[in-house]
């Protein structure tokens, strides 16, 4: 079964995407970005960062360490509307894609099915 890892600080959204996540049949781990120990063995990262080109950087750098050659979804608040999300943000902060905050079900569950595909 596909593995997701949520790296989220606000607990109502951590627990907003397992839910969307489980409800689509993924497996999920949930961690707070401050986490000592990253999660273990993954097949999909999804990271909430703030402020992407300070903090945000480094959380993205921890998590692409702790999952080397994984995939992984960024969402942001502070991403503007209408983003592409494979375009150039994603590409500047080198991950698969890039999600605004706030997201709908069917965004977040589209990018993990475009990055991972669908739960096996």
């Amino acid at each position: 079964m596909s593995e997701i890892v949520i790296y989220e600080e606000d607990q109502l959204m951590r627990a907003l995407l397992r839910e969307w996540l489980l409800g689509a049949g993924y497996q999920v781990q949930v961690e707070a970005p401050s986490a000592t120990e990253l999660a273990g063995k993954v097949d999909l990262a999804i990271v909430s960062i703030y402020m992407p080109k300070c903090a945000g950087a480094r959380l993205l750098q921890r998590v692409q360490t702790a999952h080397p050659g994984k995939p992984v979804i960024a969402l942001s608040g502070q991403f503007r509307g209408g983003l592409s999300t494979a375009g150039a943000t994603a590409q500047s902060l080198g991950v698969g894609q890039a999600i605004a905050k706030p997201l709908s079900r069917d965004t977040l569950l589209g990018a993990v099915n475009a990055m991972i595909g669908p739960p096996t």
